[in-house]
């Protein structure tokens, strides 16, 4: 396999003078950082699908989504995690339903088997007892840990987050990045991770592979980490 996520040329505003080129080789954790008027925030839709790209193309596990039907995508997407800006938990749910959710409807496992593998998450996030909670009622970090939870529930080996440290300490940021990376192995992390945002704590910063700066023109700059 090449590397698992893979942007080619990709417009990502109408000011960019330089297309997104970025490649994220298999083990390693990359992190994007820019703006809004650089675009950065279209890279975790792009990746999963959900918007398809003006011009380049996108590959994900070798595979570009653009020659998927909609019913091919949606499938794909169970081995791409996805943490969304703003966790996008569904308000009227526990966590534990919130992390149970796509395996509900994407899966064909028993309600018995979702029930044990959203344990096993649940202890995994240090979810605790906020589990039964529901968002209106938790801390914003335990939202955070849920909506990790939740797109680690079909065990991805790639991982999409987007702004994934908001409102959470630098040391539970350190602590939920270990956790996506699912353990180490002699090349690196267990998962691939593309962080996208506008910002992340020094501490998290450090422990990626590449980090980058986009500007505004769409050049990417990496620095030192």
């Amino acid at each position: 396999m090449t590397a698992p996520l893979v942007f080619e040329a990709v417009p990502l505003n109408s000011r960019t003078r330089t297309p997104f080129t970025l490649s994220v080789a298999v083990h390693q954790t990359v992190a994007v950082l820019g703006d809004e008027a650089s675009g950065v925030d279209r890279l975790g839709a792009f990746a999963l699908g959900l918007e398809a790209p003006p011009g380049g193309r996108v590959l994900v596990l070798d595979t570009d989504l653009a020659t998927l039907s909609d019913r091919q995508r949606l499938a794909f997407r169970r081995r791409v995690g996805y943490l969304p800006a703003g966790d996008g938990l569904i308000q009227n749910l526990s966590l534990r339903d919130n992390i149970a959710l796509p395996l509900r409807f994407g899966s064909t496992s028993s309600p018995r088997d979702i029930d044990g593998r959203v344990n096993v998450i649940v202890v995994a996030v240090r979810l605790g007892g906020a589990a039964d909670r529901r968002p209106a009622q938790a801390n914003e970090e335990e939202c955070r840990r849920a909506a990790l939870a939740r797109a680690m529930a079909f065990d991805p080996m790639v991982l999409v987050l987007e702004q994934p440290f908001d409102g959470v300490t630098a040391r539970a940021a350190a602590e939920l990045l270990e956790i996506a990376r699912g353990g180490e192995t002699a090349e690196g992390a267990r998962r691939t991770i593309l962080i996208v945002g506008q910002e992340i704590p020094a501490v998290v910063q450090r422990r990626c592979d590449r980090l980058y700066r986009l500007t505004r023109a769409g050049s990417l700059e990496l620095e030192t980490v």
